[in-house]
């Protein structure tokens, strides 16, 4: 296998941090890389010098003869396209008919810039526009090894899949080499064979992807901490025989490595969901957030962002809201909030609501931009309540990944990172009963996206998660809704269900669940009912047949929406203190879910029959 390119003995230094020691690495023909590790630990350097843009203080790094480099930073890459139109930027002044030819070129455009008009000016496109064009323009090129800096910032679900999908046959097995740091999980897996982390200076390697990452990483916690107790053992004995004289003879102790399913037998369920509802009850009531017909146009635009939304937030729900960009989402978080109020229909509130939002942007920090860290969370109460224990807000920011030696940090001098931990904090010491986070993985490394995790999972409330983030989102909540053509809809099948909608035509008349207490579309009194064509090549009889079979399901969905609300008030207002009830009234809830999961797939393929597909 040809040897692509290789770092020898580099090393990195600034005058205030030594950001690389003495480092060897390298990739060959083939190679898929992931590279890990916390904000500050050299990810980005490391990549800058082996794709060439940076020099190392000491080292060298050698690439095979001819070899060509891409590299995308994680700035803007636009940044010498001027005034230019998307397409020259792309492409240039070579002709649309001589790019559009070539099937590669064309499906990068179709995969990421689907949405993008090729004749708009640079300068007017959003962020989230210019990283697609950044990316675009990379990947349009020939290259022997593609360097990607954080490639799905700013990207949406849609995107990303396609990503992963692109870089995966890009280049025929054994070709090529990628270099691509994330803190995507799902993408990483994806994509990489192998992964480095970059911690403390060097460059450790771990084979396969994030998946196979963790656990090598979890066999070298046990096999470390087996051999520092070893060594504590020994030392203990060697001052006993300092102290007594010579030692008694002693066995050796002995360390056994079990495989992956022992790892894991003894670690509990992630989440107590009846446990965390019957909390989640208690402090919210019955009522969180109803959200009945609602459509918002923003002033002087006729265009519906939301329409016809209904959407009953229930005590101790779990949900993550997908969509493209521009779909709507942030629009929606707004009406649940009260940011926005709705052109047509109504937004409410519980009595006992009290809703913390984590922003895309650093919300909350620019009043403290001045103070030192520890000058904020002596403002904060002494105590919060955090998995049944106390924890000050002190311990609450050490275990989101912040050291002692940050407490005299002024807040204008932390990192990306470092602000949105921080800024994590204030929210969730602000003692909301409904967290709304949008865009929670930005700027975050992976070891502080386990930490909130981990914190997320014994919290006590209502949770709303915006976030093109597939791992985190399937990590962090039960259930999961789409913003599609202005519409909220239940998504039984989780995030595949989502790719395959958006990547496939979908019948205008399937049922949108919005919420499982609302009617489906097409279903009896829905302004969608009654509106499939006939197919052609049938005859009446069978149609009306169809039509006959078709009713019967829509009444069986108004009744499996009918039962899970009743189920829903009947766990509201039920005993918490009684577990065992709790827990039968929660397998009929999952029993009805899935009963009407049943009946809507089915619902769908006959709706799809008589459209005659």
């Amino acid at each position: 296998m040809a040897h692509l390119l290789s770092a020898e003995k580099i090393s990195l230094e600034y005058p205030t941090k030594q950001v690389l020691t003495s480092v060897t690495c390298g990739i060959d023909d083939g190679g898929r890389v992931g590279i890990v590790g916390r904000n500050g630990d050299g990810k980005s350097s490391l990549i800058s010098i082996l794709s060439g843009r940076l020099e190392p203080t000491s080292g060298q790094v050698r690439h095979r003869n001819g070899l060509r480099v891409g590299l995308l930073g994680q700035g803007d890459d636009l940044s010498d396209a001027g005034s230019m139109g998307v397409e020259q930027a792309l492409f240039g002044s070579t002709e649309r008919y001589v790019w559009a030819s070539d099937p590669k070129t064309r499906a990068v455009i179709d995969g990421l810039l689907a949405g993008v008009p090729l004749d708009k000016d640079i300068q007017e496109l959003s962020g989230g526009e210019r990283r697609k064009v950044g990316l675009a323009r990379l990947l349009v090129g020939d290259w022997d090894v593609l360097a990607l800096d954080e490639p799905t910032n700013h990207l949406d679900l849609e995107a990303i899949s396609w990503l992963a999908g692109h870089l995966k046959s890009r280049w025929p097995a054994n070709k090529g080499g990628l270099l691509v740091v994330t803190h995507d999980r799902w993408f990483l897996d994806e994509v990489a064979s192998t992964t480095w982390e970059v911690h403390d200076g060097i460059v450790e390697p771990f084979s396969g992807g994030y998946a196979a990452y963790v656990l090598a990483r979890v066999e070298r916690d046990r096999q470390a901490a087996a051999i520092e107790a070893k060594r504590r053992n020994l030392m203990r004995k060697e001052l006993a025989w300092l102290r007594r004289g010579a030692p008694a003879r002693t066995s050796k102790p002995r360390f056994r490595i079990e495989a992956a399913n022992v790892l894991i037998e003894d670690v509990p369920e992630i989440r107590n969901s009846v446990s965390l509802q019957k909390m989640a009850v208690a402090r919210l009531g019955k009522k969180v957030v109803d959200m009945v017909d609602v459509s918002f146009s923003y002033p002087g635009t006729d265009h519906r962002v939301l329409d016809d939304v209904t959407w009953r937030v229930a005590p101790g729900e779990r949900t993550g809201i997908l969509g493209p960009n521009g779909a709507g989402k942030s629009t929606l978080l707004s009406l649940l909030t009260g940011r926005l109020r709705p052109t047509t229909g109504r937004v409410s509130e519980g009595q006992t609501v009290r809703i913390g939002v984590l922003d895309q942007t650093y919300a909350g920090l620019e009043e403290v931009q001045d103070d030192l860290v520890r000058e904020v969370l002596g403002r904060l109460k002494t105590v919060f309540q955090v998995e049944g224990r106390q924890m000050s807000p002190g311990q609450l920011l050490e275990r989101l990944g912040f050291s002692s030696a940050h407490l005299s940090t002024r807040v204008s001098q932390l990192s990306g990172g470092q602000k949105r931990r921080l800024q994590i904090l204030l929210v969730l010491c602000s003692e909301p009963n409904v967290l709304i986070l949008d865009e929670p993985t930005n700027d975050v490394d992976t070891e502080m996206l386990t930490a909130l995790e981990d914190l997320l999972d014994s919290w006590p409330g209502t949770l709303i998660v915006v976030s093109h983030d597939r791992y985190f989102v399937e990590r962090v909540t039960d259930q999961q809704y789409a913003i599609l053509d202005s519409r909220l809809r239940h998504l039984p099948g989780g995030i595949d269900e989502y790719l395959a909608l958006v990547t496939a035509p979908v019948p205008p008349t399937r049922p949108t669940a919005e919420s499982p207490r609302r009617l489906p579309a097409g279903s009896p009194g829905h302004p969608g009912a009654g509106r499939i064509p006939d197919a052609p090549g049938r005859s009446s009889g069978q149609e009306r047949a169809l039509r006959k079979q078709l009713a019967q399901l829509e009444n069986k969905l108004t009744k499996s929406d009918d039962l899970i609300s009743s189920l829903s008030a009947r766990m509201a207002a039920a005993d918490h203190s009684d577990w065992v009830a709790l827990q039968e009234l929660a397998d009929q809830m999952d029993r009805a879910r899935a009963d009407r999961d049943e009946v809507e797939e089915q619902w769908f393929d006959l709706a799809q029959t008589l459209e005659g597909d």
